[in-house]
């Protein structure tokens, strides 16, 4: 296209704004801080399945595996759904030693992505969320 001195710089101007709106990336939808995520773990030996709620930062023990979710991130509602939690996994051996196993994201949406695949255990991310029918662990303890 060929524009004239005068109209350049209006056609031009319209070219490039239609540009920036064609090739602009989406907006990143704001990460949700949850105090709770939620954990499924499966007990290979019993074929016990169990959901268990763990407050950030605050340890639950499941079989022999302490889980230690440090965040916890969603999306509202209306977004697409990515939930994802930095996660700690300590495995007590059998001479009573605590050893990590596992630091990282698990990602509810692709469980498998990164679970925590133990001889005995596997744990996952299952969701994140804003309260729990566990009571908060500053309730359980005594003055």
């Amino acid at each position: 296209m060929i524009f004239s001195p005068k109209q350049g710089g209006a056609r031009l101007a319209a070219v490039v704004a239609a540009c920036m709106t064609l090739f602009a990336a989406p907006a990143l939808a704001e990460r949700i801080a949850n105090p709770v995520a939620e954990f499924t773990g499966v007990d290979k030996i019993t074929g016990r399945i169990i959901t268990f709620d763990v407050y950030i930062d605050e340890t639950v023990q499941f079989g022999a595996l302490q889980v230690t979710p440090r965040v916890c991130y969603s999306r509202a509602k209306e977004e697409e759904p990515k939930t994802d939690s930095f996660v700690e996994v300590d495995e007590i051996t059998l001479d009573r030693k605590i050893r990590r196993i596992f630091t990282g994201w698990m990602f509810a949406e692709s469980p498998g992505l990164n679970a925590v695949e133990h001889a005995v255990y596997d744990v996952w991310l299952k969701s994140c969320k804003q309260a729990s029918d566990v009571p908060p662990p500053e309730a359980n303890k005594t003055n």
